[in-house]
């Protein structure tokens, strides 16, 4: 009998009530604890004088670089605010590419020159850190043996104090870079791109707001995930190893019914997310919504709208948070794109859209979309970036846990496509149909002032398009569960930026042969809604006939990441990054190297895994039940039965010796795959050998482990079932 699943089962069983109950539940309401572990607005005011205060705001608000007396001000504020909390540690807190986030904790502790002990936190600890970059996935843009890399202060997104039991340390959000200052994180590119688009629309907002000085990138993300008990996890060394099954048999129940959607919350995972919504309302993450997903043991959560910077961090925050107070209700959180196979996978729905400080969401079409020419103008110059570029969007959201959705009849396909609404789409056929010479703009003119209202929300969402229109913003559907938001939102940004350099462009040239500055923006927004019509799309995006029709318009479809990355490096790329000033040639080459060695060693220890699944679990435990079925055979012939009476066992045990036979080969073959893959000295050549050679051979090999355990005698079978990940809660 299978000691490690049937032990795992039973601790869940015989687990006590009080093991699931609340953790630490404030008495008072969310706006009386809210962003209590963040350094804010109310916390500067109460640690810095009027006068400090206002020069620090002054500053991070102008973006200006902070003076040695600022930054010293910030961190004896930040320390006093800290200690005052409890923090004894301070830490600089960065996103590597690893896609994780990282933190070196430093105690306030120190001794002053006469041996005497104090605290001490100054503008310099503030400002800048030294951690050992060595080990951080560079690219190549240092040597192994240069292990200098340094972290600097982002003023934008508040330190905050985050809590491990009864430790407490004050953490500062901080960019990485090399010794030489090239970019070796996610938000060094992200505050980049916010500035270039920010440059890029000031001056095309100030035509229609003189008022607005500011633009401000908003982000609202939403994350699904999966919950599974630890007994469970623990028993399944492929979900410990690699975060996802990489065999196993779907239950014959799964998401068929759709009675997991939005239905009751089980009692203990509802515990888990009040506990989960307490610690983030904690740290200032806003987080509003929860609810059961398609998939049996999935959730999934959103905040409302922030700044983007700000989003991403909380988010990748909120990862972090979800892993640790799921332990303390003894479950595990699942982030991987594809946990189980044949459930719905999980992504992070990215909603983008651009404001102004004067309170204007530049993408909301109010009750005159076809007279709001402010938003034609931002709309259809987002649709024409995406366009332009869209091989580069898809580009962004590609890793290898990602391949299992996309494309997939769950999620967003590899095809980019653009999804604007029936209203909208009628708008842009009615301006399509205008004169683009000077003598006829008055024509589009008249045009636009015939075109329907439109109230918020007016159009229906479509599920399957990669890149919707949901009424005042765009939702990027491709993004996975477990990825840094950052990589999308700063393409996003980047494509966003140039396109609106080109369009003013554009519009300044009419204007100076004597237009009128509305009839010359209507001009060229006619001429993107002609050029840009190939990437709009309203149907069923996981339709056989839209593939189809997408080759025809010339749309890409790279379904693998190797493929799709490559789109970082054309030269087409390359040049967009330097103009904008988002990332040099350099950077995005060392991003792309990196990118491509996550995905080949991600696949690489998913084949060994796999081999030792069938090793030590799957093909022990079907020899044992082969062994029990052929002793039962010829103990039959003992007494005279065989033939009809044997067919089951007979069949069985060819059936299983089948399995057994090509899962042994097939192992075989994958190792020498993964051999010749690992010889391989170029980066790109490596990971096609692991998409095209080493991936369909873990194909072949699940299918032949799934259908042993279809036949293997429950008792024996070593592995934790599906059934039991997603239903014993």
């Amino acid at each position: 009998m299978s000691i490690s699943r049937f032990n795992a089962i039973d601790t869940i069983l015989n687990r006590q009530d009080g093991e699931f109950a609340f953790f630490d539940t404030p008495a008072e309401l969310v706006s009386e604890y809210f962003g209590v572990n963040v350094f804010n607005d109310e916390a500067m005011q109460q640690f810095l004088s009027e006068d400090d205060y206002l020069s620090v705001k002054a500053a991070i608000q102008s973006g200006a670089k902070l003076s040695r007396e600022v930054a010293d001000l910030v961190a004896n504020a930040m320390k006093a605010w800290a200690i005052d909390h409890g923090a004894s540690h301070y830490a600089h807190w960065f996103q590597p590419w690893t896609g994780k986030t990282a933190e070196k904790h430093d105690s306030f502790f120190t001794l002053d020159s006469q041996g005497k002990a104090i605290e001490e936190f100054g503008g310099n600890e503030l400002a800048q850190q030294e951690p050992d970059g060595s080990s951080f996935p560079g690219g190549g843009l240092r040597s192994t043996f240069e292990a200098r890399g340094y972290t600097a202060w982002d003023p934008s997104s508040p330190a905050f104090i985050f809590e491990v039991g009864e430790g407490k340390t004050l953490c500062i959000p901080t960019i990485l870079v090399t010794y030489s200052g090239e970019a070796m994180d996610f938000k060094l590119p992200l505050l980049k791109s916010q500035t270039a688009l920010e440059n890029a629309a000031l001056p095309i907002i100030q035509w229609f707001d003189q008022q607005a000085t500011q633009v401000i990138v908003t982000l609202g993300w939403e994350q699904e995930y999966f919950l599974v008990d630890e007994a469970l996890f623990n028993a399944r060394p492929d979900l410990v190893l690699t975060g996802r099954t990489l065999i196993g048999k779907l239950a014959t129940k799964g998401q068929q019914l759709e009675d997991h959607y939005f239905g009751s919350i089980p009692e203990r995972v509802f515990a888990f997310m009040r506990d989960l919504e307490i610690e983030c309302h904690k740290l200032g993450i806003p987080v509003r919504t929860r609810h059961n997903e398609v998939g049996p043991a999935q959730y999934e959560l959103a905040p409302m709208f922030e700044e983007v910077n700000v989003a991403v961090d909380h988010n990748q925050l909120l990862m972090d948070l979800m892993d640790r107070i799921a332990r303390r209700h003894h479950l595990r959180v699942l982030m991987h794109e594809k946990p189980f196979a044949g459930v719905n996978g999980s992504g992070k729905h990215n909603n983008w859209s651009v404001a102004t400080n004067t309170g204007k969401n530049l993408l909301s079409p109010g009750k005159h979309p076809g007279k709001n020419l402010r938003f034609l103008t931002f709309f259809v110059n987002t649709i024409k970036a995406v366009h332009e570029h869209a091989d580069l969007l898809r580009a962004s959201v590609a890793s290898a846990s990602n391949d299992h959705r996309l494309g997939a009849n769950e999620a967003p396909p590899a095809i980019v496509s653009v999804f604007i609404g029936s209203v909208m789409t009628s708008i842009f056929r009615q301006i399509e149909k205008g004169e683009t010479t000077k003598e006829d703009v008055k024509v589009v003119l008249d045009l636009l002032s015939k075109i329907p209202d439109l109230e918020l929300d007016n159009t229906d969402r479509n599920r399957t398009s990669p890149f919707a229109f949901t009424g005042n913003k765009f939702e990027v559907r491709m993004v996975g569960s477990q990825q840094n938001c950052s990589g999308p939102m700063t393409v996003l940004n980047t494509i966003m930026a140039a396109q609106l350099q080109a369009f003013k462009v554009e519009v300044d040239q009419l204007t100076q042969k004597g237009q009128d500055r509305d009839a010359a923006i209507l001009t060229v927004l006619k001429g993107y809604i002609k050029s840009s019509k190939a990437i709009l799309f309203e149907g069923d995006n996981y339709s056989d006939a839209w593939e189809k029709e997408a080759e025809k318009r010339k749309l890409g479809n790279e379904k693998t990441t190797p493929e799709a990355l490559a789109a970082y490096v054309s030269k087409k790329s390359i040049k967009l990054f330097e103009t904008v000033g988002v990332f040099a040639e350099k950077e995005v080459k060392a991003f792309h190297e990196v990118q491509l060695h996550k995905y080949s060693t991600t696949l690489e220890i998913e084949s060994t895994t796999l081999e030792e699944l069938c090793l030590n679990y799957v093909l022990p435990a079907s020899m044992d039940y082969q062994t029990r079925l052929a002793s039962n055979m010829v103990q039959m012939k003992e007494i005279g039965l065989d033939g009809k009476h044997v067919e089951f066992a007979s069949s069985a045990v060819k059936r299983i010796a089948k399995n057994i036979n090509a899962i042994y080969h097939l192992i075989e073959d994958m190792s020498e795959a993964r051999r010749e893959a690992n010889k391989e000295h170029d980066s790109l050549k490596t990971a096609l050998v692991y998409c095209h050679s080493v991936k369909p051979l873990m194909d072949k090999i699940r299918e032949h482990a799934d259908d042993l355990e279809l036949i293997v005698d429950d008792r024996e079978w070593s592995l934790v079932k599906y059934r039991e990940m997603m239903y014993i809660r």
